[in-house]
């Protein structure tokens, strides 16, 4: 789960980072009241999206007075925002972020994230800050340090003092960078994040490192321990069909193709995926209805599945072990007859009560073309769909 770069910052400043003061507002005169409770001479206005790239797309604006945070928060709220990570139908921006204004000396990056590679978690750094990292590992990949961290240990004193000196960090702004990454890796492990990013992490004209902008990732899995993370989930920013389909516990991510999947388990579901695509078409998502779903939440991914105008066709594939093929027959017949299936559907199914299965199946009146291996299934659904 993603929040706003303001609620991000409420976060981490709870454990002591240093962040500008700052105001959320959702509305144009939220915004001038913003400004005005500063009360410096000079503010940021900043879109909130869950995206990267709002200041090159025009998301960002530094202010001098009441009036201009009112008049470019009118420009951007209830309008959608276009950046190379929303791709071009953008996203809606409902809130504005006002902040202080920080004069800025240097710009770093910093990142901390899971390492699977390390079994514990790695500090990536750079003294290209305010740039996509993504950019800076093509063109100069010597300027990105990463330093792992036992999770054992935690933040060791030599592993701050070596990226402090890296990032030409002295003395107190040396000590003031050991000291967030103390904060930092206390908010990591705390609230159950993925991802805490900080860029850019700025060294300010009076010596202050000040995080200047805050991206914080959660694993869902451990949401549940934190209630008040959960809270701040905004549904607006994410795609309508993965918020529905998180109801029902689904795993589901919507991808670029016009083939729906439905598959439990993930490693199947990877494999088909990728069937799909030799086979020369294009998944049009990613769903695992997992191993002890019934009739319900298979119809529900069913629904899910057919609500996508882009999908010409449906391929399922399912291994029964604990999911039962029955049930899963019963589940995609609800579902065909609720929404009027209307486009090829290929059924591959093998495992416990395959035979009650596939009787269901050829019993409904659908039209369900049966596959007999991931091969087959996928060379018919591609036929079938015209490619």
């Amino acid at each position: 789960m993603n929040v706003h770069e303001f609620q991000a910052k409420a976060i981490l400043a709870k454990y002591g980072a240093p962040v500008p003061k700052g105001h959320v507002a959702a509305s144009p005169e939220a915004a001038a009241a913003a400004f005005d409770m500063l009360g410096g001479p000079t503010a940021v206005v900043k879109a909130q999206i869950h995206a990267g790239g709002r200041g090159k797309a025009g998301g960002v604006k530094l202010v001098s007075s009441g009036q201009q945070a009112r008049d470019f928060a009118a420009k951007l709220l209830g309008k959608p925002l276009r950046t190379h990570q929303t791709g071009p139908e953008g996203r809606v921006v409902r809130r504005v972020y006002v902040e202080a204004a920080s004069e800025v000396a240097r710009e770093l990056y910093l990142a901390m994230l899971v390492d699977r590679r390390c079994e514990g978690l790695a500090i990536i750094a750079s003294t290209e800050g305010g740039m996509e990292i993504e950019e800076v590992a093509a063109k100069t990949p010597e300027k990105i340090l990463s330093e792992p961290i036992d999770i054992a240990i935690g933040v060791a004193g030599f592993q701050s003092r070596r990226l402090a000196s890296a990032l030409d960090l002295k003395d107190q702004q040396g000590a003031a960078f050991g000291t967030l990454l103390a904060s930092l890796y206390r908010a990591f492990m705390e609230t159950d994040a993925s991802l805490i990013e900080i860029n850019p992490l700025v060294v300010a004209a009076d010596g202050r490192v000040l995080c200047l902008d805050a991206k914080m990732s959660f694993d869902d899995n451990a949401l549940f321990r934190h209630p008040e993370i959960r809270e701040l989930r905004d549904a607006g920013e994410e795609e309508p069909s993965e918020s529905e389909a998180a109801k029902y516990s689904l795993s589901y991510v919507r991808l670029d193709g016009n083939i729906g999947c439905m598959v439990n388990g993930a490693g199947l579901a990877m494999a088909t995926m990728d069937i799909i695509k030799f086979h020369g078409a294009e998944p049009a998502n990613f769903l695992d209805i997992g191993g002890g779903a019934d009739a319900e939440k298979v119809a529900a991914a069913f629904r899910i599945l057919l609500a996508d105008p882009r999908v010409k066709g449906v391929l399922i594939n399912i291994f029964g072990g604990i999911m039962r093929c029955d049930v899963l027959a019963e589940g995609v017949v609800e579902a065909a007859r609720q929404v009027k299936l209307d486009v090829p559907l290929v059924v591959r199914m093998e495992g416990t009560n395959v035979e009650q299965g596939r009787q269901i199946l050829n019993s409904s009146g659908l039209k369900v073309t049966a596959a007999s291996d991931m091969a087959d299934a996928a060379r018919r659904i591609v036929a079938l769909i015209g490619i």
